[in-house]
């Protein structure tokens, strides 16, 4: 890729989309605009003596993305899969004077999308740009080895479950909770009345605490402690905090290092409390137009309503749960063991 690697935070107008072997020579010019920017490496990058009869066997094997920036092809990259489930992002490049115009982030999103179904999405990046590595460290990418003069960084693929009662949610959570140890933490986002405390209380069934589990908005956290000598469950309420140092003030009976934490409205606000995360994220189909499943309401806003006081198999709005891993701990996360829709399976799984 490009130098200086987009960071995808500027707005801009781009559209990606997914081009085969007739689009070979805008994929070769954004290519050699890219890598020709980057500072000179021993050994060369490889993508330097592609040629166009090279790039239109690889387009014609898996395809690639090609962005457009006002109609601009101004980044480009190539699938390339493997027999693994993850698919490598090759030749990915930016070209120069675009960066921080959301190019970088809208083919990630853009190759996430392509590669639905799969374990996750992989790049090579050089050892001897670290700025080029940390780039794919923020987009979620973790190192999981290193062949000189290359660093190879997977980061997993999102997953969807639906949920159309509380006791389908309760499933997902308790299901997810037998692959929860000591030190996890899992963020929580949601509309309100998503579904985040129901969430909750199938972790607490699976992690089998003691207590309980509601939601902790009037006392900020609370401390599950286990019965069967697993890791205690730490519920926190992050609406009201505003940074890491507020919730060490919480003074917490039991170190984040031996719980499971979970944090809802933890979204921007914790996801430094741990070098690993599952962000979980619950959606709902009446969720108000251009809100974010993360929005949060007006202090006092709708506390205690949803799917948290429902009765087990009353019928709730459809509901997605997503589920995303982040950092080493999550670079392969293998899908939840919930069976397909039948009326005594909770928990579809898509």
């Amino acid at each position: 890729m490009s130098g200086d690697p987009d960071t995808g935070d500027a707005p801009g107008v781009v559209t990606t989309e997914t081009v085969g072997p007739e689009w070979a020579s805008v994929v070769l010019g954004v290519v050699r605009a890219a890598f020709a920017d980057r500072p000179v490496l021993d050994p060369p990058a490889d993508a330097l003596v592609e040629t166009l009869d090279t790039i239109e066997a690889r387009l014609r094997a898996h395809g690639g993305i090609v962005a457009r920036l006002d109609g601009e092809a101004v980044g480009a990259l190539i699938l390339d899969p493997d027999h693994e489930g993850i698919v490598w992002l090759r030749r990915f490049g930016v070209v120069p004077g675009v960066q921080g115009r959301g190019v970088a982030g809208a083919l990630i999103a853009a190759a996430a999308e392509a590669a639905a179904g799969r374990r996750g999405l992989g790049v090579f990046a050089r050892q001897e740009l670290p700025r080029t590595v940390g780039f794919w460290a923020r987009q979620g990418f973790a190192e999981i080895d290193r062949h000189p003069p290359y660093v190879e960084m997977v980061r997993s693929l999102p997953q969807a479950y639906d949920a159309a009662t509380a006791a389908e949610m309760r499933t997902i959570g308790r299901v997810l909770a037998e692959r929860l140890e000591p030190g996890d933490l899992v963020v929580l986002s949601g509309g309100l009345g998503a579904g985040k405390t129901t969430f909750t209380q199938g972790l607490g069934e699976g992690l089998g605490v003691r207590g309980a589990v509601t939601s902790p908005t009037f006392v900020i956290s609370r401390v599950h402690p286990p019965t069967t000598g697993g890791p205690p469950l730490v519920h926190v309420d992050a609406y009201r905090l505003d940074g890491l140092d507020e919730l060490d003030d919480l003074d917490l009976d039991t170190a984040v290092e031996e719980a499971v934490t979970v944090v809802e409205w933890g979204t921007g606000v914790v996801e430094q409390l741990a070098e690993s995360r599952l962000e979980v994220r619950i959606e709902r189909a009446d969720t108000a137009p251009g809100a974010s499943p993360g929005d949060r309401p007006d202090p006092g806003e709708g506390i205690g309503a949803g799917p948290d006081d429902d009765d087990e198999d009353e019928p709730l709005d459809p509901r997605v749960v997503r589920i995303q891993g982040y950092g080493p701990r999550w670079t392969f996360l293998a899908r939840l063991p919930l069976h397909p829709t039948a009326p005594d399976q909770p928990g579809t799984a898509r």
